[in-house]
Parts: structure tokens; sequence; C-alpha cells
């Protein structure tokens, strides 16, 4: 992980507590911004509906099946939501036959079958083991199928450290420890680490994200790093670690012998998300 932070101490916590007091309400990074429109039309294009017609595809990390939903909605012939929660579960269900879509929709925490496209939607920078999901989802994914990821911010992005983002890199300015404790006054879960608190954070950046493809079992067919909107003008001559907004990538699956195929619940921890 990476190291980050050099005020702590009891300075560290007062000046936390002073800026963070808006911060402990809520997550800067809780989707709101997509309340109003398709957060997968945001993050893929509309080609993407046309991309999972008449497919059986899998949600991994479906959380409560807004996107589920929408997929079979769009024309999938089958969803199966996938999540380690079973709370969410229960309410993608509900969600489901509210919808109409209960007919298409599969939720679980594991399955067997292969699908023909896998998508995952802002995971990649919670998941406690993202090689181990990457494996996974290799065995989860047809050999003709392919895997839509897009996620963020990533580190080094201005909230990239979401709930930690009390101003612009404060992530980064403020030590971990310091954090914590400040995050111990409205939090009650005993996290003492980013990784630990609801969500979790992995510290994923861009660099780290392009070393573990290149390590998997996917060969990427697309890769984009999509600057901040308010910076996409100058973004070329800004490091990108600092100004992109998300990371948005198509995999499909190399010719690499494949382990055995596990089960999700089992093989990793996959921290929870909003």
């Amino acid at each position: 992980m990476i190291r980050t932070g050099f005020i702590g101490g009891a300075l560290g916590y007062h000046l936390l507590r002073h800026f963070g007091r808006h911060a402990a309400q809520g997550d800067p990074c809780d989707g709101g911004a997509y309340r109003d429109r398709s957060k997968l039309e945001a993050m893929f294009g509309p080609g993407i509906w046309t991309a999972v017609a008449g497919k059986v595809v899998i949600d991994f990390g479906c959380g409560v099946g807004k996107e589920a939903i929408e997929f079979a909605q769009h024309g999938a012939r089958q969803v199966i939501g996938i999540d380690i929660r079973e709370k969410m579960l229960t309410l993608a269900r509900a969600a489901a036959e509210t919808a109409g879509v209960s007919d298409r929709c599969l939720f679980c925490t594991h399955i067997n079958e292969q699908a023909d496209v896998i998508i995952s939607l802002d995971a990649f920078e919670h998941f406690d083991d993202p090689e181990k999901i990457l494996k996974i989802m290799r065995g989860l994914v047809k050999p003709t199928g392919c895997v839509y990821i897009a996620f963020g911010p990533t580190w080094f992005h201005p909230l990239g450290g979401h709930l930690f983002s009390v101003f612009p890199w404060a992530h980064l300015i403020f030590t971990e420890k310091a954090f914590i404790r400040w995050r111990s006054d409205f939090k009650s879960d005993g996290a003492t680490r980013f990784c630990e608190v609801e969500g979790g954070l992995n510290q994923m950046t861009i660099h780290r994200f392009r070393k573990i493809l290149a390590r998997s079992e996917f060969e990427t067919q697309s890769f984009e790093a999509v600057p901040i909107r308010r910076v996409r003008r100058l973004s070329k001559w800004l490091p990108r670690e600092f100004f992109t907004s998300i990371v948005r990538c198509k995999l499909v699956p190399s010719a690499t012998p494949l382990g055995p195929l596990g089960h999700y619940e089992e093989n990793v921890q996959v921290c929870a998300q909003s």
C-alpha cells in the first residue's frame, strides 16, 4: 500500500475535526451525480446496451441491483447479480420484482455458470484483492466473452480518499492514523486502516491497475483514463494520476491456462460498497 500523509498526531486530528465537519455527514463520492441518469450509460456510453442485448450478463458486486435491473430492461437475456452481502441481495430481489424483471434476474453470492459479459462498476478501488477478483472473473466469462470495468476516483484524484477527502487531496496530506482517529468520533466499527472501513479503500492508482491487468489472464482491448471534466482541455499537460476522473476498460480472455474456478464468496474478501 502507498504510504501517505505527513500531518498526524494531535495536530492532524484537530485539523481534521475542523475541516471534516461536513465530510462526516456523507461521502463526497456517494454517486449522487448519477441520480437522474443511468450510471452505466454515463460510464460506458449508450453502446453498452447493444453489448448486452440477448446476452447472459454478470453484474459483479451488484449491490441493491439497480444496474442489473437496467440490463434486464435493456434486453439482456439473463442477468446474474453477485454480491457477498445477503442484505443487499434481498433488496435487489425485491427491486427486480417491483420492476417486473425478476424472471430474468438472479441474485446470489456465487455462481458456477459462465456469462457472455461481466460488468464491474465502481468496485476496483474497493476490492481487498483485485488480482484475485480478475482471476475469478476469468473463470466466470466465456472464452468468447468480455469484461467491462469502470471505477473511480483513483487514489491520487482530488477526492480519491472518498470519505477521507475532507478537501481536495487531504487524504495525501494527513496520516492514516490521524484519519482513523477522526473517523472514530462518528463511526464505531473498530476500523484501524483505510482498507477496513465500510466500503474499503485499497489505494488503487492507475499505474497499479495497469500492472494488475498486465499480470492477469485477460488482454486489454481498450483502456481509457477519463480526465476530470473541469480540466479536460488541459488534461494533456497535467499528471494523469492526479487529474483522472474514472478509469474504464474492456477486457477479453487471453489464451493463458486457467486454474480451477472458485466461488466468489470463498476466494476473496470484497469490501462492502454503499
